[in-house]
């Protein structure tokens, strides 16, 4: 698979990132809620070896079940890990955590931070994690103490860049010039079915000042490549039917999938954005990994624009 460098560092990842949010919740069956790790691990290895370089994490994926998954495959598959960028995100901490009645929040605070990212590389089992972001927005962050807690994990050798995720510009720039070192990345929704980042300076400051926008959810939630047959209530906010027409012409005239498709259309953005592919299914993996060898001409990733807002561009 194609590769780049991440934003300002010396780091070279796949075009594609290869997300483990689901890898921690894979049962045998429905009757049988046990976590099956193995089916897990087979996916992680189907993505490596279909080409994925950048795996992409977070310590609320499946309670931390994802990075140990994760941590289990590298030692089956010993020449990985010095192969593969590993990021994970930390910031959310879910209800009654630590004590009974304390809220679903954010925190950002250097404690927790450096707490989390301790915690990531255990489960993980490695030295260093490669990228460690912030999951989301925290309303009370600091930017001189978020600064404080990275530049101690990168001093310790504990992580070697920082990025965001689902930050805004503006808040990006609050934390980047607290920091001593530079962020390289911000991972945003962003797909055919969210185009808010197009035009919110999201993607303009990605440009300006060379930092890598990472796509989660770049097919929809699925629906994107499934056709929207399935429609969980959080999908609702997505209407395809339009844009799966489109995007089965297109991917008819070159014998791919409409997920390929729809995953070329973010590829060809000059900001340089890495798609997150989260299915666990290894046919799936491999085909959204061709989606690299799709090259759509302007008028082809404007066609889908247009149809993708429902209306013509001003």
């Amino acid at each position: 698979m194609n590769s780049l460098t991440l934003g300002n560092s010396s780091l070279k990842v796949s075009r594609l990132a290869y997300g483990c949010w689901r890898i921690g919740d894979l049962t045998r069956d429905r009757k049988n809620p046990v976590p099956d790790e193995a089916a897990g691990r087979r996916a992680v290895i189907a993505a490596y070896e279909a080409g994925y370089t950048f795996f992409d994490h977070a310590d609320i994926y499946s309670d931390g079940r994802g990075e140990l998954i994760f941590g289990q495959a590298l030692r089956m598959v010993l020449k990985m890990r010095s192969e593969v960028v590993i990021t994970t995100k930390c910031g959310i901490r879910k209800p009654d955590d630590p004590t009974p009645g304390a809220p679903y929040r954010y925190d950002f605070s250097a404690s927790y931070v450096i707490r989390s990212c301790e915690r990531s590389l255990k489960r993980l089992g490695v030295d260093t994690i490669d990228v460690f972001q912030l999951h989301r927005p925290d309303f009370l962050m600091d930017p001189a103490e978020v600064a404080g807690a990275f530049a101690k994990l990168h001093r310790q050798g504990k992580v070697r860049e920082f990025g965001v995720s689902n930050f805004s510009s503006t808040q990006f720039t609050a934390l980047q010039r607290a920091c001593p070192m530079k962020l390289v990345c911000n991972q945003i929704e962003i797909s055919l079915a969210q185009q808010e980042r197009f035009s919110d300076g999201t993607l303009d400051q990605c440009l300006a000042e060379k930092i890598t926008p990472l796509a989660w959810s770049p097919l929809a939630g699925g629906r994107l490549a499934d056709g929207g047959k399935k429609v969980l209530r959080w999908q609702e906010k997505y209407p395809v039917s339009k844009v799966v027409k489109v995007l089965d012409l297109l991917a008819a005239e070159r014998n791919v999938s409409r997920a390929a498709v729809a995953l070329a259309w973010l590829l060809k953005h000059p900001a340089g954005i890495v798609p997150i592919v989260g299915s666990t299914d290894r046919d799936r993996i491999e085909d959204c990994a061709g989606a690299v060898n799709v090259e759509l001409s302007r008028e082809e990733w404007y066609r889908l624009l247009t149809v993708a807002r429902g209306e013509p561009l001003p």
